[in-house]
């Protein structure tokens, strides 16, 4: 099995050397990731300047790019062959809820699917890295006994799976929930201050976040102490509004 690894957190993150490691017991693993943090970059191509890739060792590409453009690199140029999945994490802390519409990490697990390969991002519900490097580390074994089971589901075709792991030793992890999107709230993530021409600028960032979801939502298993496993797909279009428009819809 040919396996792609990247990420939106940077090829010397600790999140995906966690990934590789516990990756290459289930085969060939290849890694292209962004040369520093693309986080919230969301499904973004880089289209106004060149991108360029950089070797840094067997299998392993740096590119000056999103997390977008490291997937449709390693697949259309850099790999000897289409990987059989991505892989994409693991992240810095959580991606629950409307958080995958900003994730670059979740958008590199998209772009391997929009390109017709199955694809599985992975976060850890961490807020400190730099207190929890080590934990995450940690779920090494944890998580290759995962991907194992997940590669070897039958997933749809326009399916990805999207991976939240507890804040927790892996002894302490209850075990897996498959779940839906939870919710979540942001606060104050606005800060305003001056630049050092005493014009105003913005902070974007911080705050607070207050989470709310279903008894089988992502946000709910991750707190309960499980691992969450949610099923995306490409198309968002609302069905259940589509089939009902005579209850809503007027024509022009």
């Amino acid at each position: 099995m040919r396996l792609l690894c990247t990420n939106d957190d940077g090829i010397l993150a600790v999140g995906i050397e966690t990934l590789v490691r516990a990756a290459e017991s289930l085969g060939e693993v290849h890694v292209v990731a962004p040369d520093r943090e693309q986080s919230a970059t969301s499904h973004s191509l880089t289209l106004h300047h060149p991108v360029r890739p950089v070797q840094r060792g067997e299998r392993r590409w740096q590119v000056d790019g999103t997390p977008t453009d490291c997937v449709l690199l390693a697949v259309q140029a850099l790999m000897p062959g289409r990987p059989d999945f991505v892989l994409s994490g693991v992240n810095h802390g959580q991606n629950m809820g409307e958080d995958v519409l900003y994730s670059g990490t979740v958008a590199a697990a998209m772009e391997g699917l929009s390109l017709g390969i199955p694809s599985i991002a992975v976060s850890f519900a961490a807020t400190d890295l730099r207190a929890d490097a080590q934990r995450l580390t940690d779920q090494t074994e944890l998580l290759a006994r995962l991907l194992a089971h997940l590669v070897a589901l039958r997933l749809p075709a326009d399916t990805l799976l999207n991976v939240n792991l507890p804040p927790l030793p892996p002894d302490a992890v209850k075990g897996v929930r498959v779940t839906r999107l939870g919710r979540r709230v942001y606060s104050n993530s606005l800060t305003p201050m001056r630049d050092p021409w005493g014009r105003q600028i913005f902070w974007i960032g911080g705050g607070s976040a207050e989470w709310s979801g279903e008894p089988d939502s992502d946000f709910q298993a991750v707190r309960d102490g499980y691992i969450s496993v949610t099923p995306l797909r490409l198309d968002l279009t609302h069905y259940d509004v589509l089939t009902s428009q005579e209850s809503w819809w007027r024509d022009l």
